[in-house]
């Protein structure tokens, strides 16, 4: 799409590369263009799961482009369709994406990362967000990280701005694994090949669910979900996929999910 954003389509698989030297940090126009991405994933019936990567091996990315933000590019701008950097706000994503965090994730590019369903992380990633130092708010770490990691460390994270190395994001189960940096990709495909053969009517469902629900409480969440008051769920209950999986295990042979 631009030598800024690169898309790499093999089957039902997008991968989405950052590339902005020498941080991949991200402005505005970048911001847009990587909605605009997120958002033709979306639509696209024929893609099924998503890989956002950068460049390089230094920074996955320093987030938000603090000299663009110096030249007047401003903080509560328009970012595009998706919000900052077209992961964060995108309405209706129902499909999962996966991060592949190689090098520092600082800020907004912590955030980005935050955004995906799957993080896997080279060896030598580290993140961190140093909003605290530069006087703002890390809105959507904020109200992210104290749910997926102890609330302590998580707002230890905030308000010192320190790095925490991968290992440790790793033992707080903020990165699903650690690999050598000419292993990541290989694994990351890997997964997204094993996800792009499954059901994506239940893979919409489950993305749906956790995200409705987060803030429910749970006996409401699951009568939503048996009331078929969801979309994707709904969908789903009556769909020929719904069935396919019964079928497949009564005639024992493996389930062809059509996606309808």
């Amino acid at each position: 799409m631009s030598e800024v954003v690169k898309t790499k389509r093999v089957g039902g698989i997008l991968e989405v590369t950052l590339d902005r030297p020498k941080a991949n940090a991200i402005d505005l126009p970048t911001s847009r263009l990587m909605g605009e991405t997120f958002r033709e994933f979306r639509d696209d019936p024929d893609l099924h799961v998503a890989i956002i990567r950068t460049a390089g091996d230094k920074f996955f990315s320093a987030g938000w482009d603090l000299k663009a933000a110096a030249d007047g590019d401003a903080v509560d701008a328009d970012y595009g369709v998706g919000g900052f950097a077209g992961l964060q706000e995108l309405r209706g994503l129902n499909k999962p994406v996966i991060a592949a965090v190689n090098g520092m994730a600082v800020g907004g590019g912590f955030e980005l990362a935050l955004s995906a369903d799957l993080i896997y992380a080279s060896d030598h990633s580290s993140f961190s967000l140093p909003e605290i130092k530069a006087g703002t708010l890390a809105d959507a770490a904020t109200l992210k990280l104290p749910r997926r990691i102890p609330y302590h460390v998580a707002m230890e994270m905030l308000y010192t701005g320190r790095w925490m190395d991968v290992q440790e994001a790793h033992r707080w189960g903020l990165v699903n694994e650690v690999l050598p940096a000419d292993k990541l990709m290989d694994r990351v495909w890997e997964v997204a090949e094993q996800i792009e053969s499954g059901p994506p009517l239940v893979f919409a469902s489950i993305k749906e669910v956790a995200r409705e629900a987060e803030g429910m409480k749970f006996q409401d969440a699951l009568n939503r979900i048996t009331k078929r008051q969801f979309a994707t769920v709904d969908i789903l209950y009556g769909s020929e996929d719904g069935l396919e999986g019964f079928k497949a295990f009564a005639e024992k042979r493996e389930p062809v999910w059509k996606g309808k």
